[in-house]
């Protein structure tokens, strides 16, 4: 029993560290996204770093599905999300450059 609650406390405390490694990228991105926006200048940005970050929260997806999902998964996609925007924007404004 008693290796039971370690593992469970295990599993919660790593959760609690995702969290908020998640909060604290997921802070950065809106600023990201909004700067991107106004200035419609995306030059220095890196069409393949946005794609690599997008799918490395995609498999944090994925794991999430496969573990159990819990509140690190919503923040998973929050951040999907706004990675996503991003790199639509760059996408979009890059175009007009050209």
């Amino acid at each position: 029993m008693f290796d039971f609650l370690i593992q469970s406390f295990q599993i919660k405390s790593m959760s609690i560290f995702e969290a908020v490694m998640l909060i604290c990228f997921g802070a950065s991105w809106p600023f990201q996204v909004l700067k991107t926006f106004k200035t419609k200048a995306v030059k220095g940005k890196s069409r393949l770093f946005l794609s690599l970050i997008i799918i490395g929260y995609i498999f944090g997806m994925i794991n999430k599905v496969i573990n159990g999902v819990d509140i690190v998964f919503w923040l998973y996609v929050i951040n999907l999300l706004l990675v996503s925007t991003d790199l639509f924007l760059c996408l979009l404004y890059r175009s007009r450059e050209n």
